[in-house]
């Protein structure tokens, strides 16, 4: 089984739902890994840890947190995200799926894996083979620090990951197979949901935190109910190596735009009034 290495819109999928986990499930050295930093710490390796009650797992964080700079420590005003904090690291999952409702009213969908099959019968997905799912089933994957600067600021993060080649954002992408993620799966519990395309930005970026409440604004907008996914879930542990796919590819956009933001996602530079609360 070989990853899809197309633009998922070439392959007919679309997003079906968004959400994003606490620190990155993900690590890329020197962009989010054990050496980052945020305004709750880091986590080291191997990171699952015992946790207390009502906590969550959380991931690596990456590299941008500072301090003593106001844009990573000033309080945002929160008006739809849950639990959201500024200075802190978030992945971003962006599930697609050419069984999704596309172009309907019920695209997106929590919780993601009703999007994901939404237009397949159980009779079908039985007939598929490896290699079927893992060409129409995909998650984009990108990692974030939220600042309180809107320099920074994306409007329409629901449609899928920010490709913007000045901000080199969207541009060295690592591409495999594997499976679904979150705190619930680890080293010892797998997920069934497998084999899906991975593609995921190996850099971090900077995003402003009226981007992430503009696309919780969005989710709330939906037909479905996408208010389980207004918060932060928990990180799954580190894959550990023998469990790690053999078949990652890299691609490394050089093109201007790509489909999915070519539509809407230019930089906003200098402070802006968002009128979409």
């Amino acid at each position: 089984v070989v990853p899809n290495t197309k633009n998922y819109w070439q392959s007919s999928m679309c997003p079906v739902n968004v959400h994003w986990h606490l620190g990155t499930e993900h690590y890329s050295v020197g962009e989010y890994d054990e050496n980052g930093s945020g305004p709750n710490g880091n986590v080291g390796v191997p990171y699952r840890r015992t946790l207390a009650e009502g906590e969550v797992q959380d991931g690596f964080r990456c590299h941008h947190y500072d301090p003593d700079d106001e844009a990573y420590t000033r309080p945002y005003e929160w008006k739809h995200c849950i639990g959201m904090e500024v200075g802190e690291t978030y992945e971003v999952h962006w599930p697609h799926s050419g069984a999704g409702a596309c172009g309907t009213t019920y695209q997106y969908q929590t919780p993601f894996y009703d999007g994901v099959f939404c237009n397949l019968d159980m009779e079908t997905l039985q007939t598929l083979a490896p290699q079927d799912i893992a060409n129409a089933v995909g998650v984009q994957g990108q990692i974030f620090t939220i600042v309180n600067d809107d320099t920074y600021y994306y409007p329409d993060l629901i449609r899928g990951w920010i490709v913007d080649e000045e901000m080199g954002m969207g541009q060295d992408i690592a591409m495999y197979t594997g499976s679904t993620t979150g705190e619930s799966r680890s080293n010892e519990i797998c997920s069934s949901y497998s084999p899906i395309t991975w593609q995921v930005d190996r850099k971090c970026h900077k995003i402003s935190a009226s981007s992430f409440d503009k696309l919780c604004y969005d989710m709330k907008m939906q037909r479905d109910d996408m208010s389980d996914d207004l918060y932060a879930h928990g990180s799954r542990e580190l894959v550990t190596p023998e469990y790690v796919a053999n078949n990652q590819q890299t691609r490394r956009l050089t093109e201007k735009h790509e489909h999915d933001h070519s539509h809407g996602h230019s930089h906003v530079r200098g402070h802006q009034h968002h009128q979409w609360f």
